[in-house]
């Protein structure tokens, strides 16, 4: 018997382009998670944050759809500021509370 320890989610882009998301496999968790402990530093500076976060999302897309990852332009296109949450909480596996993400 099969068990599913992680929980696969739809999220629909700008664009109506579905895609499913989930926590991320370990080979891109190790970069996602390197360029978001970089999120402490420019929390004062919106725009900064913001860069932090889709650079986490380019990462994420590696696995969800790789046709989206390399353009950062054509990403942030497809995206508002509740997607890019709803990524980078599947992509890590937590809350963004969880992961003090509060301060943006």
């Amino acid at each position: 018997m099969t068990t599913t320890v992680y929980e696969s989610k739809s999220i629909t882009l700008l664009n109506d382009q579905e895609i499913k998301i989930r926590p991320l496999k370990i080979s891109l968790l190790r970069d996602f998670m390197k360029e978001f402990e970089k999120i402490d530093a420019v929390s004062e500076d919106n725009s900064k944050s913001i860069d932090v976060l889709i650079k986490c999302v380019q990462i994420a897309m590696k696995q969800y759809a790789p046709e989206l990852a390399g353009d950062k332009a054509v990403l942030e296109d497809l995206l508002d500021l509740p997607t890019v949450y709803k990524i980078v909480e599947a992509a890590s596996g937590s809350q963004l509370g969880d992961i003090n993400l509060s301060s943006i």
